[in-house]
């Protein structure tokens, strides 16, 4: 068995080494994709909520990797 891939903000954003803000920030705007990079957690709330993100780890990693290396790759030219 696989086990559950997704994770909450708080131990995703451990893992990556930065803070919950930031991953906020890269969802918020687009880097990381929905169904991909995180997905909504409603269990447990009630209706009208603000359901909170769970996040894949490892396609998280994947996509700041490749968005840091494009990053410094522009930089350095």
């Amino acid at each position: 068995m696989l086990g559950d891939i997704w994770s909450s903000s708080e131990l995703t954003a451990e893992n990556l080494g930065i803070t919950e803000i930031k991953l906020s920030f890269l969802r918020d705007n687009g880097i990381l994709k929905p169904g991909i990079h995180w997905k909504s957690s409603p269990l447990g709330q009630i209706k009208p909520w603000k359901p909170k993100a769970l996040y894949n780890i490892k396609n998280c990693r994947n996509i700041i990797n490749k968005f840091y290396v494009e990053e410094n790759s522009s930089n350095a030219a």
